[in-house]
């Protein structure tokens, strides 16, 4: 097992700054793609430095629907490669992060018979391409079956429904593990160190200048390549190698809301392949609450926090009203989410029919994009990213390990702890954090499950540098319930400063940084109200 205190920002930092040596692949961007970048690099022996200009998981990949799946709404459009590719990997993914990654029956209820036998045959062609990476087999249900598998689904006119299995992971610590699994293998991850310049030498990038975003001073590092995996981000980065270059990012807006498990009690998920609009609606398990998600909306401006609309909190609150017995309110929302999804351009103002298949692009400098893509086929993204990386800066070619490569606690003993589980090997060295922690097994709320002892922990050993890291990224809190963790943030602000070295006013400071950033989790009374009006007197 790797010495927990190897991933450790301060040591990283002077691993990075201490050497001469030329990097082989730096990766910009900490999300799932650069990450899975990084792993694929590191593991093949290249090394690696990767830069991220805030927390690790910042942007779109801790804001996901929580799935590894090959996606039946691309099924649906007859885009076969795509699933093909992306079921293989969910069978990829589900093995080498089995702590973090299991798999979930999905319920297509069906208020017509055509329905039933439609989605039916389509899913039976879902089991036949995922191959011997398959999950159990999809099956019609009749509607007793249905009604038993999702309590609260709406009975009138439902004639049955038809079962399959997909994955669900969770995002945030994924992106931890993967960080973790980097360094484990040699390289070099840090976060809040931002990117302001790419440099060259006979017209070919060959390095950056990065800013350390706690102390301010910039560094300067040399590589043979450099690999842009910053997602919605991209085409700023591509500005910077060439401010001509036209941009190939169109975002699209997705959001969930959190609800309480009453709504859909149970271990199963819904989905509804076809809105009225041709969108995809989940209603999954997660947490002991409910994620419903997704929108698909086509934005102009690109966030570190992009806000949820209040015609896209009102479309999911209609269309989950319409297969819910408990028609969920505004009010019932614990949190709402909305990430940016890096879609690359192709020529239509309709972000539905874009592709979700990613992109490789190489300027003419040699600086490596990619982009597009999603989280259930960030392995694969890394692989052929470094593929290229590696012939751009002449590096001597090395086989991909990743395929059969676990993540950072995955090797050896697994809680079986329900809460502890996720941390798999490393469970026994957090409990030990908690137990020997004044307070540390006190929780930091009671509506949260999460300890003190558990804060501790993110901070000495997963990097983790301020309130929202805790809050928003090495726990699910801020998405689980936004008033509780505006709540516990000063409990948490506490044990950060007390661990990093801070004073007073930094714990100040934090707790109203997170307090406003929290307020974008929780839907506003204005917008409550224009979703839910008040009836009109008679």
């Amino acid at each position: 097992m790797v010495q927990q205190n190897i991933f450790c920002r301060d040591k990283l930092i002077d691993k990075a700054i201490s050497t001469n040596e030329e990097w082989d692949v730096i990766v910009i961007g900490g999300g799932a793609t650069g990450l899975g970048s990084a792993v694929e690099a590191a593991s093949r022996g290249y090394r690696t430095l990767l830069l991220e200009q805030h927390d690790f998981g910042k942007g779109t990949s801790s804001r996901s629907t929580k799935l590894v799946h090959g996606g039946v709404r691309y099924l649906r459009q007859g885009n076969l490669s795509l699933v093909f590719k992306a079921l293989r990997e969910r069978g990829i993914f589900l093995k080498n992060a089995p702590h973090l990654a299991h798999q979930l029956e999905f319920v297509i209820p069906c208020y017509t018979f055509w329905e039933k036998a439609f989605y039916g045959i389509g899913l039976k062609i879902y089991d036949l391409i995922s191959g011997s990476l398959g999950l159990q087999h999809s099956r019609i249900l009749g509607r007793n079956d249905v009604l038993k598998r999702l309590p609260g689904i709406e009975p009138e006119a439902l004639c049955g429904g038809v079962s399959y299995f997909d994955g669900q992971f969770d995002d945030s610590r994924m992106i931890v593990n993967l960080a973790q699994t980097c360094s484990d293998h040699g390289g070099v991850p840090i976060n809040y160190f931002q990117v302001v310049q790419l440099t060259r030498t006979n017209g070919k990038t060959d390095g950056v200048v990065a800013r350390d975003m706690e102390s301010g001073r910039e560094y300067g590092f040399k590589s043979k390549s450099v690999l842009n995996a910053t997602g919605v981000f991209a085409d700023q980065l591509r500005h910077l190698d060439d401010p001509i270059q036209s941009p190939m990012i169109k975002p699209s807006q997705g959001i969930h809301l959190i609800l309480d498990r009453s709504f859909l009690p149970g271990d199963v998920a819904l989905m509804v392949p076809h809105t009225d609009d041709g969108r995809v609606l989940f209603a999954i398990p997660w947490h002991n609450n409910v994620i419903i998600g997704t929108t698909d909306t086509p934005v102009q401006d690109i966030e570190l926090e992009p806000q949820a609309h209040e015609d896209e909190v009102k479309y999911l609150l209609t269309h989950a009203g319409r297969y819910l017995t408990k028609r969920p309110k505004a009010s019932d929302v614990l949190s709402v989410y909305a990430g940016l999804r890096p879609l690359v351009s192709s020529g239509t103002s309709d972000t539905k029919s874009i592709s979700r298949d990613h992109v490789l692009f190489v300027s003419e400098s040699g600086l490596v994009t990619i982009t597009g893509g999603k989280w259930t086929t960030y392995r694969q993204m890394g692989e052929e990213a470094v593929d290229q990386a590696a012939k751009v800066g002449g590096l001597d070619a090395r086989k991909s390990r990743t395929r059969n490569l676990k993540i950072h606690g995955a090797e050896g003993f697994f809680s079986s702890d329900e809460h502890y589980g996720i941390f798999g090997s490393d469970a026994e060295s957090v409990k030990n954090v908690v137990e020997s922690e004044p307070s540390g097994s006190e929780q930091i709320h009671p509506r949260l499950p999460y300890s003190k002892g558990e804060v501790v922990y993110s901070v000495r050993y997963e990097m983790a540098r301020s309130v929202e890291d805790i809050l928003a990224r090495r726990t699910n809190a801020l998405f689980l319930d936004a008033s509780a963790s505006i709540e516990a943030a000063h409990v948490v602000a506490v044990i950060v400063a007390r661990e990093l070295g801070r004073d007073d006013s930094w714990v100040e400071r934090q707790i109203s940084q997170f307090s406003t950033l929290a307020a974008g989790y929780q839907i506003s009374d204005a917008v409550s109200r224009e979703v839910n009006p008040a009836p009109s007197s008679s």
